[in-house]
């Protein structure tokens, strides 16, 4: 089954890709997802601006995404929640909310696609996250998530 990327699978490719995979694995969970659109014709038009989108929103340079890293290597950031009575947290934390609030602490602007949560995050205290900046480069941030 030939497919076009709408986002950043690992192991298969980034936006705007057209990857060729099974066809029970791209009906039954990339399709779905939303991660990727049916090849076509008319898809290839698709895909022009897809890529377009990518490349404003994109860190270029490998040199960029290092200059980036560093940034956010410095950077003290605090996520405050509401929490109940054990410090639990009211849902969890997301990649959006994390990218608003190194956003708030004077940091880069962040895609939200590109900051990955190893485990949710339901309680208060530091939690380290990853983000993919570029192919080469991946950066951490440690969270802080106080009750607010």
């Amino acid at each position: 089954m030939k497919l076009i990327l709408t986002q950043q699978v690992s192991g298969l490719g980034e936006p705007g890709d057209v990857i060729e995979v099974r066809d029970g694995y791209g009906r039954n969970y990339l399709i779905p997802r939303g991660f990727a659109i049916r090849w076509t014709r008319g898809g290839e038009k698709e895909i022009d601006s897809i890529k377009k989108a990518r490349s404003a929103r994109e860190i270029a340079t490998v040199e960029h995404a290092k200059e980036v890293a560093d940034r956010l290597g410095g950077l003290r950031v605090t996520l405050r929640t509401r929490t109940g009575s054990n410090g639990r947290l009211f849902g969890a934390v997301t990649a959006a909310d994390i990218a608003d609030a190194v956003k708030a602490a004077d940091g880069p602007d962040l895609d939200r696609r590109r900051i990955e949560i190893g485990n949710p995050i339901k309680t208060v205290g530091t939690h380290r996250v990853s983000v993919r900046l570029h192919s080469d480069v991946n950066a951490t941030i440690d969270v802080n998530v106080v009750e607010g």
